[in-house]
């Protein structure tokens, strides 16, 4: 058993012929010791618990910011979604209105052309009446100048001043001869 405590003496031999080489003392561990645990105590009361406190906070707004990313970024694919939905449906209603208004565009374009086409008739039928009215009165006018050239024409031929009997039935057979030869 000797041999066993020696080692250890000789341990603590070394160590205590280490100590006082290095100036080391018990009493001096023990005070810093105790120093620096009162400085821990109080670095962790009014130091370290605020950061920590502070970095939770921090952790917490980040955890919050991130889920609010997350939903926003729902939020973002869902107005999308319900845009591209009214776009499409704004497009079919544009194509259904374009639809309507080309064919009412082609039913007042039927009409109008009908319209016009009444209307050209209806010129047509007038000028033919006014022709027809002039033509008359034309034909009015030249029998009475051709009657009275053919008065004219037997006075000189004959000589004499015919009365009124007389140029009377010279016209009306002018007339009736005019009138053979037209029809």
């Amino acid at each position: 058993m000797l041999t066993q405590s020696l080692p250890l003496a000789s341990i603590i031999d070394n160590l205590q012929a280490a100590g006082t080489s290095t100036g080391w003392n018990s009493g001096q561990f023990t005070a810093q010791t105790i120093a620096v645990i009162v400085l821990f105590l109080v670095l962790n009361q009014f130091a370290w618990k605020p950061v920590r406190t502070i970095l939770e906070q921090r952790r917490n707004t980040i955890e919050e910011s991130m889920a609010n990313a997350e939903k926003i970024k729902k939020e973002l694919a869902d107005a999308e979604t319900s845009r591209m939905a009214i776009i499409q449906k704004a497009n079919e209603q544009a194509t259904v209105i374009i639809g309507e208004a080309q064919k009412s565009a082609a039913i007042l374009a039927e009409r109008k052309a009908q319209e016009a086409t009444v209307q050209a008739e209806d010129i047509i039928r007038k000028a033919r009446e006014a022709s027809i009215l002039e033509r008359n009165r034309l034909m009015a006018d030249l029998k009475r100048e051709v009657g009275a050239l053919v008065v004219q024409t037997t006075e000189k031929v004959a000589g004499k001043v015919l009365t009124a009997d007389d140029q009377t039935r010279l016209n009306s057979e002018t007339l009736r001869q005019l009138g053979a030869g037209n029809n």
